[in-house]
């Protein structure tokens, strides 16, 4: 990584994309999901499940953050061999509340104390309270995500911080 790089970047972002819920229909009676995970300039995706509209994918990207004010979009496809795959859904959420929880040097709590709960609305895709969580000594974000753009499909994602040696840091 860049000298440049290493001054803005705040930590690693791991999201694990755990597994979607009742997801559309997209070839014959089922379809072979999986998700594209985007943030500013970074795009990754997950491995295809296929013949299934509730997939455990249980698999972890990691995006740098270097901005804790940009949103990550998630965006469900269904893997199709002869034509374009078809989106099944996408969903966006912040990653700031995470980030301020980050930020509150929290060491010293027993396992599983809820730091806060950022709750559904307008402004975000989430299906339910999402709860941002001491376990273990880290601070863990697990999120319920309803898919927009689609008749039905929800994704459950889990956050969870990387310090860096030589990052910046929060």
């Amino acid at each position: 990584m860049k000298p440049s790089m290493m001054e803005s970047l705040l930590g690693l972002l791991r999201i694990r994309v755990k597994r979607g819920v009742n997801l559309a229909v997209r070839d014959l009676n089922s379809s072979d999901p999986y998700v594209v995970v985007k943030m500013g300039k970074q795009k990754l995706k997950t491995r295809v499940i296929y013949n299934d509209v509730n997939p455990e994918w249980n698999e972890d990207l990691t995006l740098s953050v270097t901005d804790p004010n940009l949103k990550v979009l998630l965006t469900v496809y269904d893997h199709d061999t002869f034509t374009k795959d078809d989106k099944m859904g996408d969903a966006e959420f912040e990653i700031k509340p995470y980030i301020n929880a980050l930020t509150m040097h929290l060491q010293d709590l027993p396992c599983g104390t809820i730091v806060t709960t950022v709750q559904p609305s307008r402004d975000n895709c989430l299906a339910e309270g999402s709860r941002i969580i001491w376990s273990d000594g880290k601070l863990i974000q697990e999120i319920v995500l309803r898919l927009k753009h689609v008749e039905c499909g929800e994704v459950e994602v889990q956050l969870q911080w990387i310090d860096l040696p030589g990052s910046k840091g929060l």
